[in-house]
């Protein structure tokens, strides 16, 4: 019974101020609100939303308090977006009856469920709505701080063009023509790039731009450009809107038919939609008119009808209410800041607890694994330095067999035969492209010398005290050495330099001349280098 008296009350209250029905009386109201009260949450929404496209207000704003009334658990994202388009929509059908506090009211309240709700974004359409009640008190500089505020929060493109709009309106209303003509042009250039629905109000505002610079058939071609796609979308608040400013006109040009005309056609459709500010300023033209035509008694007549309709739809103290929910807003916000902070701190300084104990038990983690790591680290150092004497042992072991004269002790090879056969062996390696061979073996050797594998390789154990690998590696590292000497040494890479001389690694390479020069090859071909340069 209470959500029934307060939708009545929603739906006469402008019955209160105006001293007429624009909307509904109680037995229609009744009926609406019957007829609607079984619809679902979404249901209710969705009605609400179809006769607000229809220009049904008064059905929509029914839904619409319906929908903002009915109870709610907890809101999902969707129904959050959902209550605060409602709450928009509402001050949106207050600010067409002219009821610009209860606009202001319900826009405050959006704002306030954007930032519960943490959500931004109707922001932009709630400050322009903001901007448009101020606009509409002729407060100027309010109305563009908030058009900017909105511009600055926007990222859609039909909304900027609105916007730029309303700026350029702002402007030429304060006589700033330039600043005017440069938010204008950009509408319109932006409302042509995206096709906007609402470009007949860019369109109004440019007629109204050279209007006010007396360029006439301009201002009239582009009324005429309005009114066409007003018409086409069904807009009729803005085509009474129109159809007056475009009697305006023709009142400052002295067409007096014309003006009348197109009163006329104003005043009609004003009269059906109970635009109350639009029959307003018709009755202050026609007051004009008769004025000039030297009728007072009828030019005083129109005029106390302008002034009647004037007060209720400009009433000062409501302007005043207006002031005062900003302030209130303002506190709301504030207060809401001040207990977001208590509530942020809060958080922060649980978050500095738990990140202290993170921080310690991730400290002791890191410091076990560490002392684990180098456990395993000293462990496997000690097996490596284990595994490398012994393999150093062993290969001691079978030097000291290969060099033992216990192992030739059972050969046929005389002193003589010894001696000639080294001879034969230090002659064919001092051929380099024998020697630097991959795949020259003992093997190659002893048919190269015309003996045998047992023969060479006591040779050369006996009388070099080397086996052949070693035997092999120093005549093939002699080499490298020469090739790095060479002034074109710079052309080639060690790895190249590895290969030409017959070892089929980069490794073994290395092992081999660090073992017998005692340096790395790359220590001696920078040495190499740098004598080169001191020379």
């Amino acid at each position: 019974m209470l959500k029934k008296n307060f939708l009545f009350t929603i739906l006469l209250f402008s019955t209160i101020v105006y001293g007429q029905s624009p909307l509904l009386n109680s037995s229609q109201s009744n009926d609406l609100i019957s007829n609607f009260k079984h619809l679902s949450s979404q249901q209710l929404f969705d009605t609400a939303n179809y006769y607000y496209g229809k220009n049904s207000t008064d059905t929509a704003l029914v839904c619409y308090s319906l929908f903002i009334n009915a109870p709610v658990k907890d809101a999902d994202f969707e129904q959050q977006k959902r209550i605060i388009e409602a709450y928009n929509k509402t001050a949106s059908i207050y600010y067409l009856m002219c009821d610009y506090r209860s606009a202001y009211e319900f826009l405050i309240k959006t704002l306030l469920l954007c930032e519960k709700y943490n959500n931004t974004f109707y922001e932009p359409q709630i400050y322009n709505n903001i901007g448009y009640i101020y606009h509409r008190f002729n407060q100027y500089d309010m109305a563009k701080l908030y058009y900017l505020k909105a511009l600055d929060l926007s990222k859609d493109s039909a909304t900027i063009v609105i916007l730029l709009n309303n700026l350029g309106d702002i402007e030429l209303r304060a006589g700033r023509m330039d600043s005017a003509l440069y938010y204008l042009n950009k509408s319109l250039q932006m409302s042509k790039q995206i096709n906007n629905i609402n470009s007949h109000v860019i369109l109004n505002t440019v007629a109204s731009f050279y209007q006010k610079n007396k360029q006439y058939d301009s201002a009239y071609y582009y009324y005429q450009l309005s009114l066409d796609e007003t018409r086409k979308i069904n807009r009729v608040d803005k085509e009474a809107e129109y159809l007056s400013t475009l009697s305006k006109l023709f009142f400052e040009t002295n067409k007096i038919d014309s003006t009348l005309f197109y009163i006329d056609l104003s005043s009609n459709i004003a009269t059906k939609n109970n635009n109350l500010r639009i029959l307003a300023e018709n009755y202050l033209t026609l007051s004009k008119i008769e004025e000039l035509k030297g009728r007072d008694k009828n030019a005083l007549e129109y005029y106390k009808k302008y002034v009647t309709l004037k007060d209720s739809v400009f009433n000062t103290e409501k302007f005043g209410d207006i002031n005062q929910l900003q302030r209130l807003y303002e506190v709301s916000k504030t207060n809401q800041q001040i207990e977001q902070l208590v509530i942020e701190q809060q958080i922060k300084e649980r978050t500095i607890h738990y990140q202290k104990i993170i921080q310690l038990i991730t400290l002791v983690a890191l410091l076990s694994v560490s002392i684990v790591l180098l456990y395993i680290f000293l462990q496997k150092r000690k097996l490596n330095t284990a595994y490398k004497a012994l393999f150093e042992k062993n290969l001691e072991i079978i030097n000291l067999q290969e060099n033992s004269p216990k192992k030739y002790k059972k050969s046929t090879l005389t002193d003589n035969m010894q001696e000639e056969l080294l001879d034969k062996i230090l002659i064919l390696m001092e051929d380099t492209s024998i020697v630097c061979d991959s795949k020259f073996t003992i093997d190659k050797l002893a048919g190269l010398v015309n003996s045998n594998h047992t023969y060479v390789s006591q040779v050369i154990n006996t009388a070099l005290k080397k086996n052949f690998r070693s035997f092999l590696n120093s005549f093939r590292i002699r080499e490298a050495q020469r090739l790095f000497s060479e002034p074109e040494a710079t052309k080639y890479t060690i790895e190249s330099i590895a290969l030409r001389v017959g070892f089929r690694s980069q490794s073994a390479f290395y092992d081999a001349f660090k073992e017998i020069t005692g340096v790395s090859p790359n220590f001696y071909l920078k040495s190499m280098r740098k004598h080169g340069e001191t020379v």
